[in-house]
């Protein structure tokens, strides 16, 4: 998905205009950003999640401040980052996006603002954990996708395990024995790594990275302007201020950005802070009384996007399964071919891959849609499919006599549809009608994909600021349970008024 989705972009072309145009006229600095990641780039603070926290939360305001503009983040998966910004959907790219020569393919870097080593994590007392690179070699190996880590992990000849779900994953896997090591950049490893006392970072790097912001691809104008901005950022010791903070300060990066000060470590206060707010996950009760109420409201923002996308999406696939059922059974040959082709199609391939060609490929035809229309016409073509067969099974279990007393009456055949098969057909079609739509809502949750936060991304990022999967992930199966059972319900009681007359004839 991923590959394909970069594959997609290689032939996109860049935009005529630099995007420090639009970045000037609309006074706002688009970044994109995955807040899924966690600590220490840019995550939702678990003390109050309605806020956005990071060292690069910190640095892109500061590069705004520098600008005379606003910061604005844009959220989306980590891996689509710079297919995202390829496609115009924000300005700049900046989330640990390491500077490596496959991705400058895709985009244009500026001047790099941070550089660490990568660090190999162990569980604490394995005698068997790999600690060389040579020992990495069929080993299983934890990292993130799309990064340099996997590149050299594969290189090396390890199993890799890449997870989409965060950083925290990662080590709770390697924790719980399902790997044998970790490789990761410093940042991750600081704050996921060494804090756990089961787990083990080794002192030996495997390697260097250095963080730089992705551009649009031969968008000059905007990388000098960054570049200016992020050499003014290091010489007046803003960044070296900010890595202090976060406890990243290192020699190599004061080298880098040309801070004078480099000798000095100060305080790292927000490690600390977020060290006390993850470090030990309270009590259930302890979290539902005092910690859970404070998410109720971006939970219930995600809900509303969820069922937003959701009855949107299910309203086309309704509409357009009808006009295919209909096609299939009472067209002419070439339309019933036609619809009985669209069908197999669209069942037969993912979904994902779906989405992925509307919203990143159709731009290459020169069609732009935004996110919420994308998602819901993604979602609307391949439900449409299933429901087609639906109303095809229902109108199949409408017996011939049927049709031959309306004609005996005297009814036309689109009168006999519409009085007599369609209430029939329809009352067979509604139970599994209700179950897609359940279907639906769950995957819903694929619009992240294109920047959307919707109910599950929501719960994915509290999950990975707070370290708390098990009772966040109970409080959105409720919501889910919430939004889904009155439409049960309602295809019960539909249901049953429609097959009243049945029982009647019954009696």
């Amino acid at each position: 998905m991923k590959r394909l989705a970069l594959i997609l972009f290689l032939s996109a072309t860049a935009h005529a205009e630099s995007r420090l145009e639009t970045v000037r006229a609309t006074k706002q600095l688009r970044w994109g950003i995955d807040p899924q990641g966690g600590a220490p780039y840019a995550f939702q603070d678990p003390v109050d999640p309605n806020h956005l926290i990071g060292f690069e939360v910190e640095i892109a305001t500061a590069l705004a401040h520098q600008l005379g503009v606003t910061a604005h983040p844009v959220a989306g998966p980590w891996a689509q980052l710079l297919p995202l910004l390829a496609r115009g959907d924000f300005d700049i790219a900046m989330n640990g996006i390491e500077a490596t020569t496959e991705k400058g393919r895709i985009c244009t870097f500026t001047r790099a603002y941070y550089t660490a080593p990568q660090r190999l994590t162990v569980r604490r007392g394995d005698g068997r954990a790999p600690r060389t690179l040579e020992q990495l070699r069929g080993r299983r190996i934890g990292t993130l996708p799309s990064s340099l880590a996997e590149f050299l992990l594969r290189r090396a000849g390890a199993e890799v395990r890449t997870y989409d779900g965060g950083q925290d994953d990662i080590y709770r896997d390697l924790g719980l024995g399902r790997t044998d090591g970790v490789l990761l950049d410093e940042p991750a490893t600081l704050y996921y790594g060494a804090i756990d006392p089961a787990l083990e970072m080794l002192p030996g790097d495997f390697g260097e990275i250095r963080y730089a912001i992705a551009v649009p691809r031969g968008d000059e104008a905007l990388k000098r302007v960054l570049d200016d901005a992020l050499a003014e950022l290091g010489k007046n010791g803003t960044l070296g201020a900010i890595y202090r903070r976060w406890g990243l300060w290192n020699p190599a990066t004061a080298t880098l950005i040309g801070d004078p000060e480099f000798h000095t470590p100060g305080v790292a206060e927000s490690y600390e802070t977020w060290r006390i707010a993850v470090g030990k996950v309270p009590p259930f009760w302890q979290r539902l009384v005092h910690r859970y109420p404070g998410f109720l409201l971006l939970f219930a923002r995600g809900a509303a996007l969820t069922l937003l996308v959701s009855l949107t999406a299910m309203a086309l696939a309704i509409v357009l399964g009808a006009l295919l059922a209909l096609a299939r059974t009472f067209g002419p040959r070439p339309l019933a071919w036609a619809a009985n082709v669209y069908i197999e199609f669209i069942r037969g391939t993912p979904l994902v891959v779906q989405l992925i060609m509307i919203y990143f490929g159709l731009p290459e035809w020169g069609i732009e849609l935004n996110p919420f229309t994308a998602g819901c016409l993604a979602l609307g073509l391949n439900y449409a499919s299933t429901e087609a067969e639906n109303y095809r099974a229902g109108l199949a279990s409408v017996p011939l006599g049927q049709h031959e007393a309306a004609a005996t009456l005297g009814l036309s055949r689109l009168q006999t549809l519409r009085f007599v098969v369609a209430p029939q057909a329809l009352r067979v079609a509604i139970p599994p009608v209700t179950n897609d739509f359940i279907a639906l809502l769950k995957d819903s949750s694929l619009v992240a994909l294109v920047t959307m936060t919707e109910l599950n991304k929501t719960y994915m990022n509290l999950a990975s600021s707070t370290r708390d999967h098990l009772g966040l992930g109970l409080i959105v199966s409720l919501y889910y349970l919430a939004i889904g059972l009155p439409f049960s319900q309602l295809a019960r009681y539909a249901e049953a008024r429609l097959g009243r007359h049945l029982r009647k004839g019954v009696r």
